[in-house]
C-alpha cells in the first residue's frame, strides 16, 4: 500500500466520528512575536492527548477478524501506546504495549489504564522495539508500528488535511520529526492540496536522526531529553522515502529552545504541549528568518508532559527571563546588615521569595556572611538595575543564575 491523498482521505473517512477534529486557531501574540502569521492545530486536544491516536485506528480498522481474535503489539514512548491502548480497547482488541523503563511516568500510568499489558522494557524505543518483534514472533501478535506503516501514516496526514481546509493559503507547515510518520503523511496531504506550500521537519539536535540519514552532518550525542517523543534513533524506512521526496527542509533545535516554547504556549495561549509537540515553535524562533512574513501551520502534535517536569519547565522559563534571580550578596555578620539589603531590594521594587545566610561553608572572612537572595523580579534589565545598585550601595553583588535577556 502506498500512501496518497486517496488514502489520506479514505483515512479521515474511518476516523469520521471517532477521532476529534481538532481546530485551528490563530495566535496574535505569537505572529507579533515571530514576525510570521502563526496558525496552531490543536492535537493535543485529542481525547489521548496527541495525533497518534489518527494513525492507529486508521491501523487497527484494517486488522481481518482473525487478526483482532490474535491481537496487536507496539513500542511506543508513549503517545502512539495512548492511542492504539484507548481504541484498542474500544474495539475489543488485547493489545500489549512495550514501553523503554525511561517512559514519563504520566505515559506509563494513562497507557496502563486503557492497555491490557504494558511491558516497560530498554533503554531505548530501538530496544522496546527489539522485545516488542520477538513477543509478537512468539506469541503470534499484530505488530503495529508507530511510524513505518503506509495505514498509521495515511491516518497521521488526516491531520494536514483537515489543516489546509482551515486555512488554505498556507504559505509553510512546521512539523516535529522522529520517526517520520506524521511528516510523511502531512507532507503527503499538504503537497497534493497546496503544491506551493514548503514543509520544514524539525528534530532534537540530541536526536538528528532523520536529518543523518537524509542530509548528512554530525551525529547527536543522545542522552536525556524533554522531547522523548521525538528522540527517535531509526527513522522509518517508508517515511525516509517520503521525506525525500516531499519535505523542503529539516532544521534542528536545542532543548533550551523547546523548554521555551513550551513555557511560551502555557504562557500564551494557555495550553499544555508536551516538548515533542512544542519543536515547531522552537524551530519557528530559532530559524525565524525564514519564516518572516510568512503564513505558517505549527501542529501542536501532544501535550502529555509530566507535571513534575511541566512545573521544572515553568519555574526554569521565569529564571531565563529574568522574572526569577538568585543574587549572592556578601555582607558584613552584624545587626542592620540584612536590613539595609532587604530596604535597597525594596526600593528597586523587588522581592524577595527565600533568603538564606551562609556562614560556615564559603571561603569568606570569619565577620562576613553570604546573603543568598532568590528575587521575583519584571525582566533582566530590571535585574541589571538591582545589581547596579547594590554595587552603588557598596555591595559586591554575584549573579548565581546565569545570563539574562535584557531587552
Amino acid at each position: 500500500m502506498s500512501v496518497t491523498i486517496d488514502s489520506i482521505r479514505a483515512a479521515a473517512a474511518t476516523l469520521a466520528g471517532a477521532v476529534q477534529r481538532t481546530p485551528t486557531l490563530h495566535s496574535r501574540l505569537l505572529s507579533e512575536l515571530s514576525g510570521a502569521t502563526v496558525f496552531l492545530k490543536m492535537e493535543n486536544l485529542q481525547y489521548t492527548a496527541s495525533f497518534k491516536e489518527r494513525g492507529a485506528l486508521v491501523r487497527l480498522s484494517a486488522l481481518s477478524a482473525a487478526e483482532r481474535t490474535r491481537g496487536v503489539i507496539t513500542m511506543s514512548a508513549g503517545n502512539h501506546a495512548l492511542g492504539l491502548a484507548y481504541h484498542a480497547r474500544r474495539l475489543g482488541i488485547p493489545a500489549t504495549i512495550v514501553m523503554p523503563r525511561a517512559t514519563p511516568f504520566v505515559k506509563v500510568a494513562n497507557t496502563r489504564y486503557f492497555a491490557g499489558r504494558v511491558v516497560l522494557h530498554g533503554e531505548s524505543l530501538s530496544e522496546a522495539a527489539r522485545h516488542a518483534h520477538a513477543l509478537a514472533a512468539a506469541e503470534g501478535l499484530v505488530f503495529v508500528h508507530p511510524y513505518d506503516d503506509p495505514a498509521v501514516i495515511a491516518g497521521q496526514g488526516t491531520v494536514a488535511l483537515e489543516l489546509i481546509e482551515d486555512v488554505p493559503d498556507l504559505d509553510a507547515l512546521v512539523l516535529s520529526v522522529g520517526g517520520g510518520g506524521l511528516i510523511a503523511g502531512c507532507a503527503t496531504a499538504a503537497k497534493a492540496m497546496r503544491p506551493a506550500i514548503r514543509i520544514y521537519g524539525v528534530q532534537n539536535a540530541l536526536y538528528p536522526a532523520m536529518v543523518q540519514a537524509l542530509r548528512g552532518g554530525p551525529a547527536g550525542s543522545g542522552g536525556a531529553t524533554i522531547a522523548e517523543g521525538i528522540a527517535v534513533t531509526e527513522p522509518g524506512a517508508l517515511p525516509m522515502t517520503i521525506i525525500s521526496r516531499l519535505v523542503d527542509d529539516l532544521v534542528l533545535v536545542s532543548e533550551a529552545d523547546i523548554e521555551d516554547a513550551v513555557a511560551q504556549l502555557i504562557e500564551i495561549e494557555k495550553t499544555v504541549v508536551e516538548g515533542a509537540g512544542a519543536a515547531g515553535l522552537a524551530a519557528l524562533f530559532r530559524h525565524r528568518g525564514r519564516f518572516a512574513g510568512q503564513r505558517v501551520g505549527l501542529v501542536l502534535c501532544g501535550g502529555n508532559i509530566d507535571s513534575r517536569l511541566l512545573a521544572s519547565v515553568l519555574m526554569r522559563g521565569l529564571v531565563r527571563r529574568g522574572r526569577l534571580s538568585w543574587l549572592r550578596v556578601p555582607v558584613s555578620d552584624q545587626p542592620g546588615a540584612l536590613a539595609q539589603v532587604a530596604s535597597l531590594i525594596a526600593g528597586m521594587e523587588a522581592n524577595v521569595v527565600e533568603i538564606s545566610h551562609q556562614r560556615m561553608f564559603h571561603d569568606i572572612p570569619v565577620k562576613m556572611a553570604d546573603l543568598d537572595l532568590i528575587l521575583e523580579t519584571r525582566d533582566g534589565a530590571h535585574v541589571q538595575a538591582l545589581i547596579e545598585a547594590l554595587a552603588a550601595a557598596g555591595f559586591r553583588p554575584q549573579l548565581l543564575s546565569g545570563q539574562v535577556a535584557t531587552d
